[in-house]
């Protein structure tokens, strides 16, 4: 049978990608079955990892995935919040004013004539399942997915006095630490659903579109002991920039709502330092836990002999502060909760590649579809950057990226943030130059010798922060 397109297109992408050397065999023929994807979505992880040369993790499977990917050093979301973040990175849009604001956007009622990621594959033949927390809601863009699969609630204890606390509160205790199998919380039941999965498409002749969204690290940092005694709480110490700065406009700041609705944390004021430390060794056991269930789903994809055709994608949905500037969760434009941990693998590449390139989480619907060989569709604001696999230069290199109504434009060192109304009219800026200040501590943006500057940011932010922002 002949190949089609879009499967040369793929094939050549792998040939003038990987150098020859690291390929199986420079005489097999490209393969004629259209590429699967495994797409892992991470809730809010930070890329506070190994790879990225920050050693507190222990995400032994997360690093061995970065040996042989694509490592993005300076990917960022388009909005820090949950909801809103997956409905843009899985349709390729913008959010405005008007789209894609909170943590429980829908995608069919901000943007139903998009056609997003999934529906796209699934209208080209691939079969779609998605597996736990892809979109906020479970049923969102549900014809988009052959299957829906979600395990039990969100915020699951393993404890009985843990369970018994949040039946009688609005959210529980924040963290736990239990002597269970991993297979108890959330995460370890997702891993089982996906490896099962992963049996089931190795009989099928369809391409697959297979995701895995991981709930944790969200609060609660819920884990088993095992994970929690990987760290020495005595070594772990807060942020250099637990401080915030008057030159910072206080509407940077935001009072960390969604971590106060759980028990035992202050209801105002900064946190104690003790608890702090608490809150960031939790955090450090929940991504070690959820680093060992993404690992069994890939070792099973190794196992299953799938590996040689399947692009593996993942991604956190936006970033999260961990005392940064005082503050906790996401919610904010900080680098801290814009920048992401950005991996893309594809079928043969057995030598890791790193770039610096800005890069939004836009970009990765359009990837894809090159990657594969199919036309993304024109509500895709995104740009590929493909061509990194080939050591080309992509032509954007800068991110616009938005919270409720902060906007923040990243190109080179600068981080530059505008307050803007419904109408556009600024109220506030905030600039940052990373090369000199990368804490972010000394606001540049009200300083006499920064004002040119600051005025050709503002003409270049609005250039690019896309035709529908203020509609």
């Amino acid at each position: 049978m002949p190949l089609k397109p879009a499967q040369y297109l793929f094939a050549l992408i792998l040939m003038f990608a990987i150098r020859p050397d690291t390929l199986t065999s420079q005489n097999d023929p490209p393969s004629a079955t259209p590429p699967n994807v495994l797409f892992i979505a991470v809730d809010d992880l930070r890329p506070e990892l190994n790879f990225y040369g920050v050693e507190q993790i222990v995400s032994p499977n997360l690093d061995k995935l970065a040996e042989k990917s694509l490592v993005f050093d300076r990917a960022y979301c388009n909005v820090p919040v949950c909801g809103a973040s997956r409905a843009s990175i899985l349709t390729g849009a913008r959010p405005t004013q008007n789209r894609f604001l909170g943590a429980r956007t829908k995608k069919d009622e901000d943007y139903p004539e998009a056609v997003s990621l999934p529906m796209l594959l699934r209208q080209n033949g691939y079969r779609t399942i998605s597996n736990g927390k892809i979109y906020h809601h479970k049923t969102d863009d549900k014809d988009a997915w052959n299957e829906i699969w979600q395990a039990d609630a969100l915020w699951n204890y393993a404890l009985k006095e843990s369970q018994e606390i949040r039946k009688n509160t609005k959210r529980g205790l924040p963290f736990e630490a239990a002597d269970v199998h991993d297979s108890v919380y959330r995460d370890g039941k997702l891993a089982l659903k996906v490896i099962k999965d992963l049996n089931k498409l190795k009989k099928s002749k369809e391409p697959f579109f297979l995701t895995m969204g991981v709930a944790k690290p969200h609060l609660p940092f819920t884990a088993p002991v095992k994970y929690w005694n990987l760290y020495d709480r005595e070594k772990i110490e807060l942020p250099e920039n637990y401080l915030q700065p008057n030159s910072t406009p206080k509407k940077a700041f935001h009072n960390y709502g969604e971590l106060r609705n759980y028990e035992g944390i202050p209801k105002k004021g900064h946190l104690p330092d003790a608890l702090a430390k608490e809150l960031i060794h939790g955090y450090y056991a929940a991504v070690s836990y959820v680093d060992a269930q993404i690992g069994l789903v890939l070792d099973e994809l190794e196992r299953l002999d799938l590996s040689k055709n399947t692009i593996i994608v993942l991604w956190g949905d936006h970033g999260w502060n961990l005392g940064e500037h005082k503050l906790w969760c996401k919610h904010s434009t900080f680098e801290t909760a814009l920048r992401t941990p950005l991996l893309i693998k594809i079928p043969g590449q057995e030598q890791g590649l790193r770039s610096d390139a800005i890069t939004e989480y836009i970009d990765v619907y359009p990837t894809l579809c090159e990657l594969i060989g199919i036309d993304a569709p024109p509500t895709v604001e995104g740009k590929s950057v493909a061509g990194l696999f080939r050591s080309e230069t992509p032509d954007k290199d800068w991110a616009v990226c938005k919270f409720k109504n902060a906007v923040t434009l990243i190109t080179g060192n600068l981080f530059y943030t505008e307050w803007v109304s419904d109408t556009g009219v600024s109220f506030e800026r905030m600039l940052f130059d990373h090369d000199k200040d990368p804490q972010e501590l000394d606001n540049l943006a009200n300083k006499k010798e920064y004002q040119a500057l600051v005025a050709s940011l503002s003409k270049e932010l609005r250039a690019k922060w896309g035709e529908d922002f203020l509609k």
